[in-house]
């Protein structure tokens, strides 16, 4: 059976506003994210259809909260809650969660190659994620 942990996972995301650790498990990306300032990354999902993440998400709030906002009502996770985040939603992050989320990986992939050029405009304007 496959597993990992978080102090195996690769870092790949190391930014003032997140720290980020994934692995691939048999078509899943696992994420260990840790949220160190509060976020609203909805500029980041342009492009996509409804300008919002396309990938389904599975996970687990380890600390604080998250919640995920679609077009006709928002789902609020705290601490302890296992949940689902289906496509159309756009996260809200906040300072001090934890995150381990399971997403599949095709779709997490899709969505994340908008949201990097995204990314990288918004840094390349010398703007700030999330101002």
């Amino acid at each position: 059976m496959p597993r990992i942990s978080k102090a195996e996972a690769a870092l790949a995301v190391d930014e003032p506003v997140i720290e980020g650790r994934y692995a691939e498990l048999d078509g899943y990306t696992v994420g260990f994210e840790t949220h160190k300032a509060d976020l609203d990354p909805a500029p980041l999902f342009a492009g996509l259809p409804q300008d919002r993440c396309q990938s389904p998400h599975f996970g687990l709030v380890v600390t604080g909260r998250v919640v995920y906002r679609y077009p006709d009502h928002d789902e609020v996770f705290r601490a302890g809650d296992a949940y689902h985040a289906a496509p159309g939603h756009l996260p809200l992050l906040f300072a001090g969660t934890e995150l381990i989320e399971f997403s599949p990986t095709e779709a997490l992939e899709r969505t994340m190659a908008v949201v990097g050029r995204n990314l990288d405009a918004v840094k390349a304007s010398g703007a700030h994620v999330g101002s």
